[in-house]
């Protein structure tokens, strides 16, 4: 192959070539056409079944991807993963080809053409091919580049239910504007914009930070949690501190006691910023970095990106066992994908994640990653009343942006819409007479997009303060030079969108503006946390935050209050109580808006329809119990409450085709009593799955304890946090060595009598045989098998889950 080869003619013949024998495929292209794909299925259905892995990602810019064409992609081979870039009006212009190869070679191709016939085949085109040979460096920063915009936040997985939607706004858009696509060339030579953030420099260690360092305030405390973790053998833990305690700090104190370490995280700037701080606690051990340009993967420490890492190739070039602790840093992003992949391959003595988020306010639940382990947790709140952080005062000032006109797309508001609501002059002049009236010295002040950044900086500079925009197109100053000159007081004001959610820390930040509205209560989070680092240059940090009749205006001040109080479920004013030396101020239009919104919440049903389709939107089916549960806003709880029983909800929204509602309604006390039965243990639920594990036609026979016995000691005794919750009173303590007898009297005396003999039960247990009162017809056990088995794993997750919240961390 020559190094660099122009091509202006028949791509697919090249495509094709570079496809036969690749391990990869990776294409990036902000257009596909259901030509394209046709012309290309044949060939990357048979780089799956030999065993490729291919990666698509598509764009939504200008609406000019068709629906057909992601559908026919979808249509490949389920292995292909594909995911559609929400640009939501701003650029998306990538058309690259990248092969890789198992040995060692690559070839990327870039250029005009998108993925489409026209493109391949018949069009004018130019692209450049590039031998990954002549070029190892470029490659391997397209690979690293392609997976980071793979798994972006603007990205959404590929499926029958995002197509949909997809396609509904792709035929809105055109019946508007039936010239759009005469037009394209024109609208992309106006709007496209260079992305410009570059390579994070990586700073050496100076000498005056090469002084010991000691562990301090909470990380004392944690590290005492993790110490007790090990000593009952654990090999999974998390631990949740608030953003300032020093997470990084804590993982290196910890990795002292391992040998080889991995540190996975999804930012560069976290990547150095680890390096740095393992090497001032563990200077005698070596460092390497692990990503699209460096490969360093014999090293004691590694800091790898979770995009690198994400490939196969790359996860497989370590042995599975290779590192003895591995560190997941952000980990309230591990249950994504590319997370997954690198957890489920590597095979540590301890896995430990550390995050200052972990909730499921935005319906990501860590919980089940570290089997239910969460060694030791701090809320930013509790920091503050221990003086580990810096005091707040919170200023809420009223926008009265009519938040409800604006389209809302499942995730976040329209963003033609919002940003034609921001960009006003009367905006501004409320937002700088609100920061004016309550600043301190240095602010960051987040944006909902770059033209409200740009907007924002340049009415702040007509006025004489010293503000920048910051994100990914900002030519004039670098990010590091942004920073530098904040911290030192140079410069009033940064704007940015994002950039500072996570792994950057400037402590002499005493100013946060909010000019957006909190569509993520887990950001929301980390952007406060960006100003609670102690400093000696300030006293406190101040937030100013604009309050409209948005999506969770009502709830996000819950984050401001006592722990006890934050947590209540009981109806609460909407000023909640503030720890000692904070201050909490809202404007009398915003408590008023609150009472409002709080009268006008969602009837109850269609709040809980709304959180279901949301997060059947996202997965692109309907979700089971336990994923509604652990990825859905609404409490799980609550549908059982209203409906008497997921399923009897999924009736109500009808969801169930004709046959299942017959068995619904014909099996609903059996259903009804599976969600409610009391569980003071998980034992009933044990028994249950025993029946169960006999799989459809079996599950629903008659079942004796001996028969149960195996499985039921086997099931607690293979987690140390079941055993530990549900197997250590008296009684059941005698039987943690298995004795077929005892526990067989155990499973009598407890789960079967007392489930069979509770006040409408539908099972019974006579003469040592427990049973259902009413067997399934065979023509309806399978449906039946389905909806229980979900009930049944819901529950026993859902009791374990929270009997470790309410007795906390191993004492």
């Amino acid at each position: 192959m020559l190094n660099v080869k122009l091509i202006t003619e028949n791509l697919a013949d090249e495509l094709i070539i570079g496809m036969q024998n690749a391990s990869g495929i990776y294409i990036m292209t902000s257009f596909v056409m259901q030509s394209g794909v046709r012309l290309l299925a044949p060939h990357l259905k048979g780089a799956i079944e030999r065993g490729a892995e291919v990666k698509v990602l598509a764009g939504d810019y200008l609406f000019v991807t068709q629906p057909e064409g992601l559908q026919a992609l979808l249509d490949i081979d389920t292995r292909l993963e594909a995911r559609l870039w929400r640009s939501m009006g701003t650029s998306f212009h990538p058309k690259a080809y990248l092969f890789d190869y198992e040995n060692g070679e690559g070839l990327l191709i870039v250029g005009s053409s998108n993925f489409s016939m026209s493109a391949m085949r018949m069009g004018m085109e130019w692209n450049l091919a590039m031998n990954a040979k002549a070029e190892p460096y470029t490659f391997q920063v397209a690979l690293d580049k392609f997976m980071q915009n793979f798994y972006h936040d603007s990205t959404l997985p590929l499926n029958e239910h995002t197509i949909a939607i997809y396609e509904e706004e792709y035929r809105t858009c055109h019946r508007k504007n039936p010239e759009l696509i005469r037009m394209i060339t024109a609208m992309e030579e106006d709007e496209y914009r260079t992305e410009n953030t570059g390579n994070p420099v990586e700073n050496t260690v100076s000498d005056g930070e090469q002084t010991p360092i000691h562990p301090r305030f909470a990380q004392i405390d944690a590290l005492d949690a993790l110490e007790r973790t090990l000593e009952e053998e654990y090999d999974k833990a998390m631990v949740v501190m608030a953003t300032g305690l020093g997470k990084t700090y804590l993982a290196g104190f910890f990795a002292q006691r391992f040998k080889r370490v991995l540190f996975v995280a999804h930012r560069e700037e976290i990547l150095f910023q680890a390096k740095r701080s393992f090497q001032r606690i563990m200077p005698d051990k070596t460092f390497g970095f692990y990503n699209g340009v460096m490969k360093e993967g014999n090293a004691d420490c590694v800091f790898a990106s979770i995009y690198t890492l994400g490939m196969k190739k790359h996860r497989e070039s370590f042995a599975q066992d290779q590192f003895d602790l591995i560190v997941v840093d952000e980990f309230h992003h591990a249950a994504a994908k590319s997370y997954q992949s690198v957890i489920q391959y590597f095979k540590p003595k301890f896995l430990l994640g550390i995050t200052a988020t972990p909730d499921r306010m935005d319906g990501k639940d860590v919980y089940a990653l570290c089997d239910g382990n969460v060694a030791y947790q701090i809320h930013f709140i509790e920091a503050i009343r221990r003086g580990w952080l810096s005091p707040f005062r919170y200023f809420g000032v009223y926008d009265d942006t009519d938040y409800s006109s604006i389209r809302w797309l499942g995730t976040h508001y329209d963003d033609e819409q919002l940003t034609a609501a921001q960009l006003k002059q009367t905006m501004a002049d409320k937002i700088y007479a609100a920061w004016t009236e309550h600043k301190e010295t240095r602010t960051i002040g987040f944006c909902s997009s770059i033209r409200q950044a740009d907007f924002l900086a340049g009415y702040f500079q007509d006025r004489g303060v010293s503000a920048v925009s910051l994100h990914s197109g900002t030519v004039g100053i670098t990010r590091e030079e942004a920073i530098t000159r904040l911290a030192r007081g140079n410069l009033e004001v940064i704007f940015t969108v994002d950039l500072f959610n996570e792994g950057v820390d400037i402590p002499s930040v005493d100013t946060l503006l909010f000019v957006r509205p909190t569509e993520s209560l887990t950001v929301f989070t980390q952007q406060v946390g960006r100003g609670l680092r102690l400093s000696e240059q300030k006293s406190h940090c101040t937030v100013i935050d604009l309050i409209g009749n948005y999506r969770n205006a009502d709830v996000k001040l819950r984050l401001f209050a006592s722990e006890g109080e934050a947590k209540g479920t009981a109806k609460e004013s909407v000023i909640p109580s503030v720890p000692v030396g904070c201050e909490l101020n809202l404007e009398t239009a915003v408590i008023n808006l609150l009472d409002e919104l709080s009268r006008k919440k969602l009837p109850h049903r269609e709040r809980l329809h709304r959180s279901f389709l949301d997060l059947q939107n996202e997965l692109g089916r309907i979700p089971t119990y336990l994923e509604l549960h652990l990825y859905g806003r609404s409490n799980s709880w609550e549908y059982r409450n209203e409906f008497g029983s997921y399923v009897g909800f999924l009736g109500w929204a009808e969801c169930l085709t004709k046959e299942e509602e017959e068995v619904y309604y014909r099996y609903e006390a059996w259903i009804r009593d599976v969600e409610k039965t009391v569980m003071t243990k998980s034992y009933k639920m044990i028994v249950l799955l025993y029946m169960l594990e006999r799989g459809p036609e079996h599950w629903a026979e008659s079942v004796t304890s001996k028969e149960v016995a195996s499985f039921f000691h086997g099931y607690l005794m293979e987690k140390e946090y079941r055993r530990r919750i549900d197997f250590s009173d008296k009684d059941s303590r005698k039987l943690w060595e298995y004795n077929e007898t005892g526990v067989s009297q155990l499973i009598e005396r407890m789960p079967m009598t007392k489930w069979g003999s509770a006040k409408g039960s539908m099972t019974r247990f006579e003469d040592g045989v427990f049973s259902l009162r009413n067997e399934p017809a065979p023509e309806h056990r399978s449906i039946l098998y389905r909806w229980t088995k979900e009930i049944c794993l819901y529950r026993l997750h859902h009791h374990f889950e929270r009997k470790e919240q309410k007795q906390g961390p191993l004492q």
